[in-house]
């Protein structure tokens, strides 16, 4: 079941929020819980067990970590079964049939692909657990003794697929109690519409033109460029407003979860845009990868080292395929020369510094977008008009349908707009005003969305794969 989706709109989100508000506080978990196994059931069926294994094995762990703590060596034995077991079950699901092909191509055998399902939001809710009983063990967190509060923290349905990874420790309290605050359930709705508009009225549109270039025969540079942009704009639109939701989702039952992006297309370099991108997983392998290897305090070679493994790791996780684990390897390596070349002259600059981090993303993302290793090649050669025309009619009919919509997409995409509000509210438009058209703004993006949604708009979920 997508957000985006007229049986959550409509049916699923009204029921939940009119059920939980009725029942007494020490019910309200115990709901949430109900509704989030449903919500996971709706899309996975059986594999609702899987994520109950994933509760269960880090729920034990932790208490075996914190019931035998001054005895040597068991708190390690707890933690490292955890890890275990939590990464056995990613990689068997995620990884097993990149690793057949991988012996396939080596050994020259041919051994059947075993082609297993992947459980949505695997990567999430597995890192999301497994930072858990790292906290435990380093003493961060109490472990909790209460299942279905653990159990509610770990299926909470406005994150589970998708994310923002959430921290134990960030909801800790709220797990325990919460209260009605009616200003953050308005600000939740409002945020919960902007990632609805974002999702549907922006990355659906940007979708279409990605899928005009897929089916088209004869790929221009021009198209290629429209593509490679239309993308870009595309994932940020589709993830972010994935993200928006799920955090307005938090706050109407009173959660506050972390934030995921800050509009990471205006950074000067590649270690300023990973800072604004994706932000609850890089903070994820910062803290329980990086850190642990030694972070920056040690030698060179050791640095170097460690950033490499740790964006390998980051490619990994997107995706069992090997352009994820080379983009991965493009970004540590972007990384490193910004480290120890580029710093200076990307901090000193202006305009150039941002030019060359548009181009880096729109690079990464064809890499990242690709079926193959091959075609990403290809595709940075139609780029530059290598083995292709600029243009032909039907190219430049389609960037000429798309450039209204990538356009209004790139400024928003910028704090500008919201620069541009904030200033009328304050200087022109006033608090009392705001009060009515905010609502008002909210209720014109569910009506048009629910619009394209009734009409059967392209409505694809990028991370669904993740």
């Amino acid at each position: 079941m997508l957000f985006s989706s007229l049986s959550f709109l409509y049916l699923f989100l009204p029921l939940v929020l009119v059920v939980y508000y009725l029942v007494p506080g020490r019910l309200k978990n115990f709901i949430l819980l109900a509704f989030s196994l449903l919500f996971y059931y709706a899309g996975e069926q059986k594999l609702v067990l899987l994520l109950l294994l994933s509760a269960v094995v880090d729920y034990g762990c932790s208490l075996g970590i914190e019931r035998f703590r001054s005895k040597p060596g068991m708190p390690r034995l707890f933690l490292g079964l955890s890890l275990l077991i939590n990464l056995s079950l990613l990689g068997y699901f995620k990884y097993i049939d990149l690793v057949i092909r991988s012996v396939n191509a080596i050994l020259s055998t041919q051994i059947d692909l075993l082609k297993v399902a992947l459980p949505i939001g695997i990567s999430f809710y597995t890192f999301q657990t497994m930072s858990y009983t790292f906290d435990v063990y380093r003493g961060d967190v109490k472990a909790e003794r209460n299942f279905l509060d653990f159990f509610t923290y770990v299926s909470l349905f406005p994150q589970l697929i998708a994310g923002p990874i959430v921290r134990y420790k960030t909801v800790a309290v709220e797990l325990k109690e919460r209260t009605f605050d009616l200003a953050a359930f308005g600000s939740g709705i409002s945020r919960f519409c902007i990632g609805l508009g974002k999702k549907i009225l922006i990355a659906n549109t940007l979708a279409g033109a990605c899928k005009v270039y897929g089916d088209m025969a004869d790929k221009t540079a021009l198209i290629t460029w429209v593509y490679a942009i239309a993308f870009s704009l595309q994932i940020y639109f589709d993830f972010s407003g994935y993200s928006d939701m799920a955090i307005g989702l938090g706050k109407l039952f009173g959660f506050s979860f972390p934030e995921n992006f800050h509009y990471p297309y205006i950074a000067k370099s590649a270690t300023e845009f990973w800072r604004r991108w994706h932000m609850t997983l890089g903070v994820w392998f910062r803290d329980y990868v990086y850190i642990p290897m030694g972070g920056n305090r040690v030698p060179a070679l050791r640095f170097v080292l460690n950033i490499l493994v740790v964006w390998a790791l980051t490619g990994l996780w997107h995706g069992a395929e090997y352009n994820f684990v080379l983009w991965g390897v493009y970004y540590g390596l972007i990384l490193l020369l910004e480290k120890f070349l580029l710093k200076t002259p990307l901090e000193k600059g202006r305009v150039l510094p941002h030019l060359y981090l548009l181009f880096l993303t729109l690079v990464g993302f064809i890499l990242f977008d690709a079926p193959s290793v091959g075609e990403a090649v290809r595709t940075f050669g139609r780029l530059f008009g290598i083995g292709t025309v600029f243009t032909n009619p039907i190219s430049t009919y389609y960037a000429r349908s798309y450039a209204f919509v990538i356009a209004l997409a790139a400024i928003l995409a910028t704090p500008l707009a919201r620069t541009l509000c904030l200033s009328a509210v304050k200087h022109r438009i006033g608090e009392r005003l705001r009060t009515v058209l905010e609502p008002a703004a909210c209720l014109l993006i569910l009506i048009v969305s629910t619009a394209y949604l009734v009409d059967g708009s392209y409505n694809p979920f990028m991370y669904f794969r993740f």
